[in-house]
């Protein structure tokens, strides 16, 4: 078994052990977003819920989705370990997915349950291993995270676009009756998540000592019994969850107690480190803040732009007859895997010459691109046919430019929480990247649900107004905090402690 030195000194850009856990991870976001694009249409158009409610709702299950990868690093960190976490996460997916499949009318909030803990218990555990496959000061591990970005994608892009055109009957149609389309829709999202885990399972022993249990100094029995304690614990909780879920002011009363609870437990572990460690982490912290207004905005795409997708698109890009809801789920997908690696070759390119931009400059430049595509959206009402329908190429073109933002963000941001964060609190850290993620898809939720309630027993053509209006006010605060982030980089880069 190699040990995590000998797979740290690997020669050229990417270690081999980056591939196995690209093709894990972009089959478990091909689970995962296939199902994310799916959820709004479905409250709609088979839940019957109004479009403010679908919203809240989207905002509320995908805020728990997130959240749970801050329970699921901390018991990574303390008990499972990154790998055994990763397996049962998957297990739980596999199992909310053939609930939905099943029968998704009568088993929503079920299904979903299941999926929220077993993507809590995946999610930050695959990338806290990217991070571990690099030294610290490895200068190629923002393009090992880039890359790994693009496996992420090319799962979001084929689940994102398969699944909700099989359900809209976009997709083999003439092969799947009517009735069943949403069972089948669902249980894409099963059998991609097995391949997931197969994958996993069949390639981790390349991995060395990374991800495995930090108990394996205990005696067994003890060992043991904390770890069925957790799988107990998290298949109890399902009915809590479920509930909570189900009620979005219950959502409202969770967001209030788990970011200021995780911030309180980082704040208890920093007592045991040096002032440096803890600058660091402090500059972690203000990354954390900023995305969450990112997501806040960019998490649009599952709520408030499925319905404008819907609704106010046409459905002919470049010419040729797509579902216009398909391009909005997955077009950012496809420019990801398209641009990348590039931007990551870009980021090599620059350290060799020593002007590449620092993290918190990367992070102001994405909220930049942010605004730039958000004002598309916005400038698409001026392209409206009289029935309320626009311009999918244009749109598209919104998409193409956020996803230069998303690129100096996400995989960048997954890759500074790994650098700034001490080696005991790495998945812990983690998590709460995610748990920032959760506050906004929390807060997607609330700005869809303004807009859908804006726009209540308005005409196609109004609509359409209200929502690109929207988005231009979120265009303007999205430009304002990128600014910002520019403006305060020189003191962020002091807490990093010499940190790129």
């Amino acid at each position: 078994m190699s040990t995590t030195s000998e797979i740290q000194n690997f020669k050229g850009k990417y270690p081999k052990q980056l591939w196995y856990l690209f093709f894990s991870e972009m089959w478990e976001r091909f689970s995962f977003y296939g199902m994310r694009g799916m959820l709004v249409i479905f409250m709609v158009s088979q839940l019957m819920m109004d479009e403010k409610t679908a919203n809240l709702q989207y905002g509320a299950t995908q805020a728990f989705v997130y959240a749970f990868t801050f329970i699921g690093g901390l018991f990574a960190d303390k008990i499972l370990g990154y790998r055994k976490s990763l397996f049962w996460g998957g297990l739980l997916m596999i199992a909310g997915s053939i609930i939905l499949a099943l029968d998704p009318k009568q088993f929503f909030f079920f299904g979903i349950s299941f999926t929220i803990i077993g993507t809590g218990f995946f999610k930050p555990n695959i990338s806290t291993m990217v991070g571990k496959l690099y030294k610290d000061d490895d200068h190629r591990r923002d393009a090992g995270f880039s890359l790994f970005y693009a496996g992420v994608n090319l799962g979001a892009l084929i689940g994102g676009y398969i699944c909700i055109a099989v359900a809209n009957g976009n997709m083999f149609a003439s092969y799947i009756p009517e009735h069943l389309r949403w069972n089948v829709a669902f249980g894409f999202a099963a059998i991609v998540m097995i391949i997931s885990l197969l994958t996993f399972t069949q390639t981790q022993k390349s991995l060395g000592e990374i991800g495995l249990s930090p108990l394996n100094h205990l005696e067994p029995s003890k060992k043991r019994m904390l770890e069925i304690a957790t799988y107990i614990g998290s298949l109890v909780i399902i009915p809590i969850i479920m509930t909570m879920v189900a009620k979005t002011e219950y959502t409202d009363y969770f967001m209030f107690v788990i970011g200021p609870a995780s911030l309180l437990y980082l704040f208890y572990e920093m007592r045991n480190f040096t002032l440096a460690e803890n600058k660091k982490l402090f500059a972690a912290l203000v990354f954390i803040i900023f995305s969450i207004f990112f997501w806040a905005f960019f998490e649009q795409s599952g709520g408030s732009l499925s319905l404008f997708a819907a609704n106010n698109l046409e459905n002919t890009l470049v010419g040729f007859k797509v579902d216009p809801n398909g391009v909005n789920n997955s077009a950012n997908s496809l420019f990801v895997i398209a641009f990348a690696a590039l931007i990551g070759m870009v980021w090599l390119w620059m350290n060799k010459r020593k002007i590449e931009p620092n993290t918190v400059v990367k992070f102001g430049l994405a909220f930049i691109f942010l605004a730039g595509g958000f004002y598309v959206f916005y400038y698409t009402k001026f392209f409206a046919d009289a029935s309320g329908r626009t311009s999918l190429d244009l749109f598209t073109f919104g998409w193409f430019v956020i996803t230069f933002g998303e690129l100096c963000l996400s995989p960048i941001g997954m890759s500074a929480m790994t650098k700034l964060s001490p080696q005991k609190t790495q998945a812990v850290i983690m998590g709460m990247w995610f748990l920032a993620s959760a506050y906004g898809q929390y807060f997607a939720g609330l700005l869809g649900a303004n807009i859908a309630e804006a726009s209540e027993n308005a005409s196609n053509l109004e609509k359409l107004t209200v929502y690109a209006d929207g988005y231009q006010q979120l265009a303007i605060y999205a430009l304002i905090a990128g600014i910002v982030l520019i403006a305060i980089s020189p003191f962020v880069k002091k807490l990093m402690q010499g940190v790129k």
